[in-house]
C-alpha cells in the first residue's frame, strides 16, 4: 500500500446489517452464492419455501458487502449489485453496509481480495482447512485498510475495472481458441473411430498403487479440477493427520477419476510433474490396456467434453445429490476408439495441436496472474 495513505480499521468502515426473513411455504426464494478469489456472485435456482425448509434466510440489498464466512480466507468476498437486490443468502453470507462518507465500497471489496487483504483475513479465520476455517466476525476490527481520499479511491477503482475488462476479453479469446482446438481433436477422433462402440473396460482397467500411510511422513497431494480441467498439485498431508489409512500413488499414464465429482468431468491423465503424488481413496486410478489404448492418445481426448461428459450417464441422481461414480459404472460406458496404429497416426496429427495447447496453457497462467498484479500495484499507489 502507499506509505502516504492512512490505514483505517475495517471495523470503522463497515457495520453488520442482517435482514432475516420469514420463510413461507408457497413463496419463491432465489439465493445467491459467492465465487472464491474475488470472482463475484452467482445466482442459484429459485426454490419454494417448502424446499428451503427450516433454513434461515436473509435479504440482500444493492451495495451490501458480503464476506462468506467459510471461504472468506479464499476470497469469497463480493459486493451486491442491482441484480442481487431482493435476493437471499443463508447464515453463511453476512451482509455489511460500508460507511460511504469515508470509503467507496468497490474500493474496499477490491482491497480485501488482494494478497495483503487476504493475508489479514486469513489471520482471523481460525481452523485447519476448508469449512473448518470460519471467519471470526468479532475480529474484523483487526483488519487495517489503506484509505486514500474518496476521489482517489474512485479513480483507482475505475482504472482497475478498465484493465480488468481487457484481461477478461483476452481470457474470452483464449477460451474460444481452446474450444476450437478441442473441436479439432474430437472431429479427428470421430473420423478414425469407425469400429462399433465397446465398453471402456476393453481399453482400460482399474489399477491402483495403494500406499499405507505412516505417521510423520509427508505425502504430496494432487486434486482434479472439474470439466476436464486437469490435475493440480496441493501441499503435503502428514501421516497421522488424516483419517485415511492409505493413499493411491499416481504413476505415469494413470487416468485419475474423482468418485465424488466424476459426473462433472473431474478426471484427468497424470502429467509427468505429478508422478508419485498421492490422492485419497476417493480418487480411482486406471491404466491403459497396451494392446488397445495408448496413454498419450487417451490424454488427448480425456479433457474433451465428448469424453468427460459421458460420466453423467454412469452416475445416478441430480447435481450435488448424485451418487459416487464407481469404477464398474465408468468401465461400462461404451466408446468407439481407433486401432492402435490409427491412434499413433492421430498423435502425429495432434502434435501441432498440442503445441497450441501448450501456448494456451501458458497464456492462461499469465492471464490468471494479471489481475492480482494489477490489484497489487493499485493498492501500492503505483497504478497510473
Amino acid at each position: 500500500m502507499s506509505a502516504a495513505w492512512p490505514t483505517v480499521s475495517l471495523g470503522d468502515l463497515v457495520r453488520l446489517e442482517r435482514r432475516p426473513v420469514e420463510v413461507i411455504a408457497d413463496r419463491e426464494y432465489k439465493e445467491i452464492g459467492t465465487y472464491s478469489y474475488g470472482r463475484g456472485i452467482f445466482h442459484k435456482r429459485p426454490r419454494s419455501g417448502l424446499e428451503v425448509g427450516d433454513k434461515d434466510l436473509f435479504l440482500m440489498k444493492e451495495g451490501d458487502l458480503i464476506l462468506q464466512v467459510t471461504f472468506a480466507w479464499e476470497g469469497a468476498i463480493a459486493l451486491c449489485s442491482e441484480a442481487e437486490d431482493g435476493l437471499y443468502g443463508s447464515v453463511r453470507y453476512p451482509t455489511f453496509r460500508v460507511e460511504e462518507s469515508r470509503c467507496f465500497a468497490p474500493f474496499l471489496a477490491r482491497y480485501l481480495c488482494t494478497r495483503q487483504g487476504l493475508e489479514q483475513i486469513n489471520r482471523i479465520c481460525p481452523g485447519s482447512a476448508g469449512r473448518n476455517r470460519v471467519l471470526a466476525l468479532k475480529c474484523l476490527p483487526e483488519i487495517n485498510v489503506p484509505l486514500p481520499p474518496l476521489d482517489e479511491q474512485r479513480r483507482i477503482v475505475a482504472r482497475i475495472e478498465e484493465l480488468a475488462a481487457k484481461v477478461a476479453e483476452a481470457a474470452r479469446l483464449r477460451q474460444l481458441a481452446s474450444q476450437e482446438t478441442e473441436a479439432f481433436i474430437v472431429s479427428m477422433h470421430a473420423a478414425m473411430s469407425d469400429a462399433a462402440p465397446e465398453p471402456l473396460a476393453n481399453y482400460i482397467e482399474l489399477h491402483e498403487d495403494a500406499v499405507q500411510i505412516e505417521a510423520g511422513t509427508p505425502y504430496p497431494q494432487a486434486g482434479v479440477r472439474g470439466f476436464g480441467g486437469g490435475l493440480f498439485g496441493k501441499p503435503p498431508v502428514i501421516g497421522g493427520q488424516t483419517t485415511y489409512r492409505a493413499f493411491n500413488r499416481l504413476y505415469p499414464g494413470a487416468l485419475v477419476m474423482s468418485q465424488v465429482k466424476g459426473w462433472e468431468g473431474a478426471l484427468a491423465m497424470t502429467p509427468p510433474a505429478l508422478t508419485d503424488y498421492f490422492v485419497s481413496p476417493e480418487y480411482r486410478t486406471f491404466r491403459c490396456r497396451p494392446d488397445r489404448c495408448l496413454p498419450e492418445y487417451l490424454a488427448a481426448i480425456v479433457p474433451t467434453e465428448y469424453f468427460w461428459g459421458r460420466l453423467k450417464e454412469a452416475t445416478r441422481g441430480v447435481g450435488a445429490r448424485r451418487e459416487r461414480t464407481r469404477p464398474e459404472q465408468f468401465l461400462q460406458l461404451e466408446f468407439s476408439m481407433p486401432s492402435i496404429s490409427d491412434q499413433r497416426r492421430g498423435l502425429n496429427m495432434f502434435a501441432s495441436v498440442r503445441s497450441v495447447q501448450s501456448l494456451q496453457d501458458e497464456s492462461a497462467t499469465e492471464l490468471d496472474a494479471m489481475l492480482p498484479a494489477i490489484l497489487d500495484k493499485a493498492f501500492k499507489g503505483e497504478l497510473g
